[in-house]
């Protein structure tokens, strides 16, 4: 008996080893709905992150995902054919099959199992997946690259507008803001960033706020939903944020058509055609196909016809499947080179990059791909000829190629969707010494206002940095509105009086209590000002001025007949000149509406940015604009304080959909957590799982 016991023990030991051992990773999740991911590996840590995404997102994360597919129109209608149309267009699906066969196996490892976290939220929590989501499962390794594909190369780079190629857009207000201090330039002698994006507040733009933990990696920070990354993050020793860049990823090249396909050089060439069904679900949800051909050149696909003429686009970063790689490898690094080693790998195509370390060091690197162009007298901001190789590239600057200022003499850099050449004064670095072709040459007034701010301040505190960062200021309006309210002096109609009155009493700001701001954007917008716009002003823009001009109005043209235009308006809207600005403009979602600040960067140079459209009762309602937003400064250990604007989760019926609007409303940001013993003091929910 006993020998048969013994027996049953060594079973039943034996059994339990020939079991795969049973992983576990940790979220604690805070009570602004920010997880904090601890995990023993970089495996469970991405699962636990998938499984993050889907709890906050869940519905909104699978619709990116059957987005990036192309088959949007088929779960949701008609009204995503043509942004399905333009995922196939662009070959995103195929392609995204390619880069993931391209992949690291560790890389490709972690992609696998932040999708098998999402697919087992799903089984766990069916009921919190609505039923069409539920046919888009389950997600897969290849998604998060066509996600990828779809939002940064052909959102960013290029976009569906570009089929009309407007160059006008490059220096339009294009969103966000970043800052980093220096310790000669800082109070406490440690680094500080800024971390400011300016996106739309919904969609494939949406942020989701994290904290990741596993071996050498403790990253906290936000990404884009869907993205199995921490796009914008800072761990114990360095951080990093983004911009828009300014630089020119993209051409479109006209193309000559000749006998079913077009000219090129002496002879003619075929295009190359593929055939795509896209299923399309109906008001009845019938499901029906819609079939349509590409044509390829070799330049790109073709994406608009016009009058005989073919127009192909042509685009830098297809080539370039290891993005993940980078920001991996990026999250990891702990000082300036570990971090340019990361960032010289160029996966990214797209943004600028702002960094600051723990050992004082401040970079700013015009990141992304830029072409390396032929040389001629072509428009490379405009439509290109096509029909010869004398302007086709292939190549793109390398890293070392590419404007950046490290450590510059005035201890600060900003950006704020400026070329390169104005992120710090005195200049730092010559536009001369690069091609023409590398950035434009311009400083609209937002980023004039992000500079002047800098600029004019040698000793830059923790709370200083908080108080530009919530800067409502109009610099538009210290140039030119005191020669308005000097044309204003004389003046014996009443209006015009009032609206003297009120002008001369605003602080020249966008808080919530600013009476004068609604009225002055009202004329504003009734003259149309913008920075290039010289003939408008006493002095226009002048490079060697960049940060202090244009200045002052034209003295030629007659500015009161626009004052009074403005002005009526208000007053027949509004019944006042002296509205509050956050009366008319509001922060709304599900039952919550509160007063507003900030408002469009450009042209009226504020750095405080808020997007709004006109909604009923003739108020507006903020849909995008500071989205992710954070302050850091690197000492002992980081010292941080963020926002998303929104709440950390579009989910419905999730209190973290609104539970942030009130920072915002109040121009302020929340305490950052990152020791366990502090989350722990501010936790809402502890989940452990388990992953074979």
């Amino acid at each position: 008996m006993k020998y048969k016991y013994i027996f049953y023990l060594c079973c039943i030991f034996l059994s339990g080893c020939n079991k795969a051992p049973v992983k576990k990773s940790e979220i604690l999740w805070d009570t602004y709905g920010v997880p904090h991911i601890f995990a023993d590996n970089y495996e469970d840590m991405f699962y636990a992150y998938g499984w993050a995404q889907m709890r906050n997102h869940g519905n909104l994360l699978l619709q990116l995902y059957a987005q990036a597919r192309g088959q949007g129109a088929e779960y949701f209608g008609e009204k995503h054919l043509q942004s399905d149309q333009w995922v196939h267009t662009h070959n995103v699906v195929e392609r995204s099959r390619e880069w993931l066969e391209k992949q690291d196996s560790d890389i490709r490892k972690m992609l696998e199992a932040f999708t098998d976290g999402i697919n087992a939220y799903a089984k766990a929590h069916p009921d919190e997946i609505d039923n069409v989501h539920q046919l888009i499962l389950p997600a897969r390794p290849e998604d998060c690259l066509a996600h990828f594909q779809r939002v940064i190369l052909f959102h960013f780079v290029t976009n569906p507008r570009d089929v009309n190629f407007d160059p006008s857009v490059m220096i339009k207000d294009r969103g966000s803001n970043t800052w980093a201090v220096g310790p000669s330039r800082s109070t406490s002698g440690n680094a500080m960033l800024i971390v400011n994006p300016h996106l739309p507040w919904f969609d494939m733009f949406t942020w989701f706020e994290a904290h990741t933990i596993s071996g050498d990696l403790n990253a906290y920070g936000a990404g884009l939903v869907g993205m199995p990354f921490l796009g914008i993050a800072f761990n114990d020793n360095l951080g990093w944020s983004h911009t828009n860049n300014v630089h020119d990823g993209q051409d479109l090249y006209e193309l000559s058509l000749k006998d079913g396909g077009y000219k090129w050089g002496d002879g003619v060439l075929n295009f190359e055609k593929r055939s795509v069904k896209i299923k399309v679900k109906d008001d009845e949800d019938n499901i029906h196909s819609k079939e349509f051909v590409i044509r390829e050149s070799v330049h790109g696909p073709v994406v608009s016809e016009k009058d005989g003429k073919a127009y192909a686009l042509r685009v830098v970063g297809l080539n370039q499947p290891h993005i993940f790689r980078q920001y991996f490898d990026m999250s990891r690094a702990q000082n300036l080179e570990a971090f340019q080693d990361a960032v010289r790998q160029l996966q990214n195509p797209y943004f600028t990059i702002m960094y600051a370390d723990k050992d004082g060091h401040i970079m700013h690197v015009f990141g992304g791909r830029t072409p390396i162009r032929p040389k001629g007298d072509w428009n490379w901001l405009g439509v290109v000829p096509g029909d010869s190789p004398d302007t086709q590239w292939d190549k793109t600057h390398p890293y070392d190629e590419l404007p950046k200022s490290i450590d510059p003499e005035s201890g600060w850099l900003q950006n704020a969707n400026d070329p390169p050449w104005t992120t710090t004064f005195p200049n730092a670095i010559s536009r001369h010494d690069y091609p023409g072709y590398m950035s434009q040459n311009f400083m609209h007034f937002r980023a004039q206002r992000s500079a002047r701010m800098a600029f004019e301040d040698e000793s830059i505190t923790f709370q200083e940095i908080l108080d530009y960062k919530m800067d409502t200021r109009m610099e538009l309006a210290d140039r030119i509105i005191n020669d308005l309210l000097k044309l204003t002096a004389n003046a014996n109609d009443e209006i015009i009086i009032e609206t003297r009155r009120v002008l001369s009493n605003w602080d020249r700001q966008t808080n919530s209590d600013s009476k004068g701001a609604v009225l002055f954007k009202a004329w504003i917008d009734t003259v149309q000002f913008y920075v290039n716009k010289d003939e408008l002003f006493r002095l226009g823009w002048q490079e060697e001025q960049a940060m202090d001009t244009p200045v002052g109005l034209n003295p030629t043209m007659d500015y009161l007949k626009s004052l009074k235009s403005a002005a009526e308006a208000v007053l027949k809207v509004y019944g006042r000149l002296d509205i509050p600005w956050g009366d008319v403009y509001r922060l709304i979602r599900d039952d919550v509406d509160l007063p507003s600040n900030g408002g469009p960067g450009d042209p009226y140079g504020l750095f405080r940015v808020t997007n709004y459209v006109p909604i009923e009762e003739d108020r507006f309602m903020a849909i995008g604009g500071d989205s992710y937003q954070a302050i850091i400064e690197f000492g002992d250990k980081p010292k941080a304080m963020s926002l998303v604007t929104y709440g950390n989760a579009s989910q419905k019926g999730s209190k973290h959909r609104t539970d942030q609007l009130k920072f915002y409303s109040e121009k302020k940001l929340r305490p950052v957590w990152r020791d366990k013993e502090e989350i722990n003091q501010h936790l809402e929910l502890r989940e452990m799982l388990s992953r074979k």
